[in-house]
Formats: structure tokens, sequence, C-alpha cells
């Protein structure tokens, strides 16, 4: 088979979800819904975090960035599959899918690395309390953003170097909604050899850790929550971490269907239905797990409706 040079590819073909023409306008509708509901729900968490002086705290802080974080993870996808159906095109260029693909990368990376961080935080929350606010110092937990960022910015590059080496064959047909890194490696006529222990070697490096700290974080939760004498005060500390424990739960489980789903029917299609739960889904319900779970944001939602102008919100009375 003749090989393509890289540097000649100008375009890949996404195939997306359906090829009826009757499904299209249900599919772009559904995902419209999804990716502004996900906007604006995030959006909103960052607006009432940052408006109120009572959550300029270092769980809060986390929280905020996980929600900026979780816009840019859908908008990497979901508006380019809106403009592909709307415009009933399917070709993305070369540029644009080395693009999407790396952004792609690197939030899901930053999903990952937060949610360990939030984890470390609830841990000398609960087993630390009255140390809480020595070891979260703003110099620490700006710190571990920082480090998030410039530890996925540099695995996402490495990532699409490592694409950019490779050359393609004429099919360019990808079997998903977006370009997935290890959808777009198969269509290589190159040795993938190096990329597929690249891509291992840093899923257990960079996926593994985090989630290992996770467990870590947990384990010594709940080992101290156990160690509460009153019930009271047993469910007043687990509810400070039962809202991120439902996030935690939700991601990593979406992504533990994504790979289970592939390594058992071998389907594109089926994998980029599973990829949709962790791409779309999950970013769309953390602001409700957030809000619906937690009191301290349920209140700062109705001080921050309270001081929009027109919005007056029904008093109750106290009996």
């Amino acid at each position: 088979m003749e090989l393509e040079n890289n540097t000649q590819i100008s375009k890949f073909i996404l195939l997306g979800f359906s090829e009826e023409p009757e499904l299209k306008p249900l599919i772009f509708g559904s995902f419209l819904a999804m990716y502004l509901v996900t906007v604006l729900g995030n959006l909103l968490i960052i607006m009432v975090v940052s408006s109120d002086s009572r959550l300029h705290t270092p769980m809060y802080f986390f929280l905020s960035n996980l929600s900026f974080v979780d816009i840019c993870f859908t908008s990497t996808t979901i508006p380019n599959m809106l403009w592909n159906i709307q415009t009933q095109s399917k070709v993305i260029t070369y540029e644009g899918c080395i693009t999407q693909m790396y952004f792609h990368i690197l939030f899901a990376g930053l999903d990952d690395v937060l949610l360990a961080v939030m984890a470390y935080d609830r841990y000398v929350a609960i087993c630390h309390p009255l140390q809480y606010m020595v070891i979260m110092s703003p110099q620490l937990y700006g710190l571990l953003v920082l480090l998030s960022w410039i530890m996925n910015i540099m695995y996402s590059l490495l990532h699409s170097l490592m694409v950019l080496r490779l050359s393609f064959c004429s099919d360019l047909e990808i079997h998903h909604f977006f370009c997935e890194l290890s959808q777009v490696i198969q269509l290589s006529c190159s040795d993938t050899f190096l990329n597929n222990i690249v891509i291992y070697f840093s899923t257990v490096l960079f996926g593994g850790s985090p989630f290992a700290g996770i467990i870590y974080s947990y384990s010594k939760i709940v080992s101290s929550i156990t160690g509460i004498a009153s019930a009271q005060g047993k469910y007043k500390a687990f509810s400070t971490c039962a809202s991120h424990l439902s996030v935690v739960s939700l991601f990593y489980g979406t992504i533990l269907g994504v790979y289970l789903s592939s390594a058992v029917t071998h389907s594109s299609h089926t994998s980029a239905i599973a990829s949709v739960m962790y791409t779309v889904v999950m970013p769309m319900l953390n602001p409700f797990i957030y809000s619906l779970r937690n009191k301290d944001i349920k209140r700062s939602l109705n001080r921050f409706y309270l001081g929009m102008p027109g919005i007056k919100l029904p008093v109750t009375r106290k009996k």
C-alpha cells in the first residue's frame, strides 16, 4: 500500500453516530441542549464562587477550576460536531484534527488531576481539620493547580508530537464524532509500536497516579470518619466529600465503561456512544451534583439570584 506523507494530508472524515438523515435533527438538538446546559451550569458555578467571599476557600477554588475545565472539555468536540451536522459536512482538517486531539487530551487529563487534588483537599479537611488553613495555604493550592496545568500541557503535547511523526494511508475515516487519539493512530500506515508504548506508559503514570491518590485519600477519610463517636459528626464529615465522591464515581465509571465497551464489542460505533458519557454527560451533571448536594453552593445561589436586578425570590416566613 502506498504511503502518504503526513505533510500532504489535508483532511480527515468524522463519521459520527449515524448515516440516517432523519436522525440528524434529533442528534443535533440533543447535543446542542446538553452543550448549553453544560456551559451555563458550569459558568454559573464559576460566577457564584467568584462573587461570594464565603466561598473563597481551597475547595471551591478547585471546584471553579474544574467547572472551567469542563466547559473547555466539551467545547473541544461538541461545537465542531454541531457545525458538521448543520453544514452536512464530515470533514475536519489535518491541523484541526491534531489541535482538537491535543486539547481533548489536555482537558481530560486536567479533569483527572483536579479530582485527585480535590480528594487531597478533603483528606486534609477531615483528617487534619485544625491544621487545614495552614496546610492548604493560597500558595499551595495555587501551586497545585499550576502544576496540574503544566503537567497536562506537556502530556498532551507529547501525544500530539508522537502523532505528527506518523504517515497515513488513503483511508482517513474516523469512526467517531471527534479526533480521538487511538482512532487517529489506527489510521496510520507507519509503525505505531512506539505510540502505543507511550500511550500505555503515560496512561498508567498520568491516569493511574491520580486515581491511586484518590483511593489513598478516601481510605484515610473513611478511617477518620469511622473513628468519630457521634452519628451526627460522621454524617457532617461525610457530607463534606459526598459531592466530590459522586463526581469521582461518575468520572471513572464512565471512562471504565468506554474501555470495557471497546474491549468487549470491538465496535467503534459503540465506543463513540460510550464516549458521550465522559465527554458530554459528565461535565453536564457536575454542576447539578455540586449544587444539589452542597448547602454552601445552594445558599450562595440564592444570594446570587437575589443580587441580580429584577429578580425577587419569594420570602419564606418563619413560624
